[in-house]
């Protein structure tokens, strides 16, 4: 019974840690202000494009794309 429980709360913390290491940061354009921002949920608006390679494991590596995506430089 030890053993189930212990193997239980083994499996508990691996899938909360996949879990919280599963994060996902979009770059999105707004269409009114043209400005680029980083968000951490896929937008569901209108008022808002998701620009450059979609999805980024990491916030540094959206705020990176920002810097380099042609929609976002450009004023």
């Amino acid at each position: 019974m030890r053993k189930l429980i212990v193997c239980g709360a083994l499996a508990a913390f691996a899938l909360g840690t996949q879990v919280a290491s599963a994060a996902e940061f979009y770059v999105v354009r707004d269409a009114t202000t043209k400005k680029c921002t980083v968000v951490d949920t896929k937008p569901t608006t209108t008022t808002t494009t998701v620009v450059g390679d979609g999805v980024y494991k990491t916030k540094t590596e959206a705020e990176s794309a920002v810097k380099t995506t042609k929609v976002c430089t450009e004023q």
